[in-house]
């Protein structure tokens, strides 16, 4: 008996996907756990298995073809089995829909062809379809065989002086020109040249591109979170002096290397544990406070940004967090994210500063309750007891919903995350 074989659900906020490749074609057999295609879902792409074994009888959709959760993407059954009823349930509507529109099309058509024939006269294919006075004036034109109306005093007048007669008005019957039109006419004099003022630059035709199911999800998602959970923001600067040399100190004895940002996501870590009102999502009726803290990085790769997540951040040291965040990251970039690698984050941090970027805000990541969003370290002047020396500073910069988070716990979770990253010794007690 026949299976089909139904668009599967792959990640907790997919809700269509795009056939990337198939890896099996009509006519092949296939075993119960064999992967028949890569779909292509807002995350990831992800690999489809069948749970049936059989013949692959038909393919109902493409590469490249977008299809909505659960809707059929082929059909596997015995070779010969008769599946025309499951085709016909998958395109049978548009079908039934085209014949009937086929005699309208056709009704139409004679209609159409009806109406020259209905007023009982000949159709005249020149002048059919002009009124009396337009068939006169395309008569005399036609008659002319193009030529400008002027007598033959006026012809040879024009001749002789180099006068182009098209650029005559003609005052004689029918707007000939005479002899008098060629005495009183002035040839214009045409405006003199000017040179362009401006260089003439290419530019590169338009291009059309097609949303990747990635991309289609963060608008969604973006615009779902920035205009439903009411944002405020609160931005403070740090002093990174000591981190720096905390950084460098650690790099020296670590096999991995320990960036900037895994202090930070450390630090935010410790920071929820101390306040975790901020560690919460909106659920509608009620707000939870989650008991497991999980930072999620925002990753930059072509079709937009992934969130991938380490897990009970607090719990871990710098060095497990390092080498965390770089075998997601490149999973990431891979596209080769497992939904458990993505889902379930409590907070998040978007760090722009190695793009040389020095402050902005972040559109929180549902469910979570606040996003950090990290600049770049700078090099500037500060006072230090009474004299100015060179200093690095950091600016961080929270958004929170307010709908959990109020702006007094915003700020003392942004003065404990300050007091870690100035004295970082303050993350191992």
């Amino acid at each position: 008996m026949a299976v089909v074989v139904d668009m599967p659900k792959l990640s907790d906020t997919m809700e269509e996907g795009v056939i990337a490749k198939w890896k099996v074609k009509e006519g092949d057999k296939v075993e119960s756990g064999d992967i028949i295609a890569e779909v292509e879902t807002d995350k990831a792409t992800m690999d489809v298995e069948v749970f049936d074994s059989g013949t692959i009888l038909k393919i109902l959709a493409s590469e490249g073809d977008s299809v909505p959760l659960g809707k059929k993407i082929a059909i596997i059954g015995d070779e010969g089995e008769d599946i025309s009823e499951l085709v016909s349930e998958n395109g049978g509507k548009a079908a039934k829909e085209e014949k009937k529109q086929e005699p309208e099309k056709e009704k139409a058509a004679s209609t159409a062809g009806g109406d020259k024939k209905s007023s009982g006269k000949t159709f005249d294919p020149i002048f059919g379809g002009l009124n009396n006075q337009q068939k006169e004036a395309a008569k005399e034109g036609s008659e002319t065989n193009g030529r400008i109306k002027a007598s033959p005093l006026a012809r040879k007048m024009a001749e002789d002086q180099g006068i182009d007669l098209s650029r005559v008005q003609g005052s004689g019957p029918n707007g000939r020109v005479v002899k008098k039109d060629i005495e009183e006419y002035e040839e214009e004099t045409p405006a003199p040249a000017t040179a362009p003022s401006v260089q003439h630059v290419e530019t590169a035709g338009d291009e059309d591109i097609r949303i990747s199911q990635m991309r289609k999800t963060i608008a969604r998602r973006l615009a779902e979170s920035k205009f439903t959970s009411p944002h405020f923001y609160e931005t403070i600067d740090i002093d990174m002096k000591n981190a720096i040399n905390v950084r460098s100190r650690l790099n020296d004895i670590s096999d991995v290397k320990i960036s900037f940002n895994d202090i930070v996501m450390k630090a935010c870590a410790v920071a929820l544990r101390r306040h975790p009102g901020v560690n919460s999502s909106w659920l509608g009726d009620t707000i939870r406070k989650h008991g497991s803290i999980h930072v999620a990085m925002a990753v930059a790769i072509e079709d937009g940004l992934v969130t991938p997540v380490i897990r009970n951040t607090d719990q871990k040291g710098l060095t497990q967090i390092a080498r965390e965040s770089k075998e997601l990251a490149q999973k990431a970039r891979d596209r080769k994210l497992q939904p458990e690698e993505w889902e379930g984050s409590t907070f998040s941090v978007s760090n722009l500063g190695m793009l040389g970027i020095e402050e902005f805000t972040a559109i929180i990541n549902p469910p979570n309750a606040c996003i950090l969003a990290v600049g770049a370290i700078r090099d500037v002047p500060v006072v230090e007891n009474g004299a100015v020396v060179p200093g690095k500073r950091m600016k961080v910069t929270l958004s929170s919903d307010h709908r959990i988070v109020d702006g007094a716990m915003a700020a003392e979770f942004l003065s404990t995350l300050r007091k870690l990253l100035e004295d970082p010794a303050g993350m191992l007690l």
